[in-house]
């Protein structure tokens, strides 16, 4: 799959409840752009987020993602599903974590 539509059609297809998307916000960037429009829209089919920076797949806050903004509308929306990490740390692996702090 290379977008959210063409995942919403197979759920669609498959017709079953427990069917969910990982939204990968580092790759739809890349394919779609519009992060916050799609997650909002469709916040009911999507069952895990996986987070990276764009471009070099860095921790949030590392590149031209906003994720104050998107994190603020993950918030504010019902989603209630995992957030998962898939980043390569700029340095070691627990400073790659200290992004998390200013979001507690």
């Amino acid at each position: 799959l290379t977008g959210t539509q063409q995942a919403l059609v197979l759920i669609k297809d498959i017709g079953s409840d427990n069917i969910k998307i990982q939204y990968d916000i580092y790759h739809m960037q890349r394919m779609e752009g519009e992060l916050t429009q799609t997650m909002t829209a469709w916040a009911d089919k999507i069952g895990h987020l996986q987070i990276a920076d764009n471009p070099r797949r860095g921790e949030p806050g590392t590149g031209e993602i906003n994720y104050d903004f998107i994190f603020n509308v993950i918030k504010q929306s019902d989603y209630d599903g995992w957030v998962g990490c898939e980043y390569k740390p700029l340095t070691t692996a627990e400073a790659g974590l200290s992004w998390i702090n200013q979001y507690r």
